[in-house]
């Protein structure tokens, strides 16, 4: 059974996602990143996910220690755990072309453009890859919401808020929000979301990534 021990986190930048994602809809307490301890892997959270057909979580293919050659500003060297099990993936081992979306199971607008990202994922994952961080303690929420908007791209957890505390890459208040990352790894554009069709995801993509889809 995998635990995840989240920290407290502080700061203005914390609470402004706390109370951004308090302000989203639906049924899920907000996050308040206590000393809590959080189950993410167990045997009933992965039946959970295989009924949900999420897809596992791939390491990336770089050393997570060779960020020399990055360009710009790049991912953290932080671990995340698996949602509902699966390898764990160290985010500064990713290189793209990538999307990364940030949400939340009681995040309205989270709900409402993931059908179009499961829909981008479909039709273009083979060119850029998706993944989605659930900023959350509350795994099981968070399949549930997966499985019932139809998203099978891989998904990271993140209950411990460590995302949100470190300051390799700040991240902004506010969800949902992007992470886009180019080939060499480098993060080349962060933003909120709401992009609730193919065609808008699509042109996001492209202008941010040198991509033909």
């Amino acid at each position: 059974m995998r635990r995840v021990r989240p920290a407290m986190v502080v700061g203005a930048l914390a609470l402004g996602v706390s109370v951004a994602v308090t302000a989203c809809d639906g049924g899920v307490p907000a996050p308040s990143f206590d000393s809590v301890d959080v189950v993410v892997d167990s045997p009933e959270l992965r039946e959970m996910k295989a009924d949900a057909g999420i897809e596992d979580c791939v390491p990336g293919p770089a050393d997570p220690a060779d960020r020399a050659d990055i360009s710009g500003k790049a991912l953290p060297p932080l671990t995340l755990a698996c949602l509902g099990g699966g390898p764990d993936v160290d985010l500064a081992s990713l290189r793209g072309p990538l999307l990364i979306n940030l949400w939340a199971s009681n995040c309205g607008p989270c709900r409402d453009e993931m059908p179009a990202l499961q829909e981008f994922h479909e039709r273009h994952g083979d060119v850029v890859s998706l993944i989605g961080i659930d900023l959350e303690k509350y795994p099981e929420a968070a399949i549930d919401f997966a499985g019932a908007t139809g998203a099978t791209y891989p998904q990271l957890v993140d209950p411990a808020g460590a995302l949100v505390s470190q300051r390799d890459l700040p991240i902004r208040p506010g969800l949902p929000q992007f992470i886009v990352v180019a080939a060499d790894g480098t993060v080349v554009h962060q933003s909120a979301g709401g992009l609730d069709s193919l065609g808008e995801i699509e042109d996001y993509v492209t202008t941010h990534l040198d991509v033909v889809l």
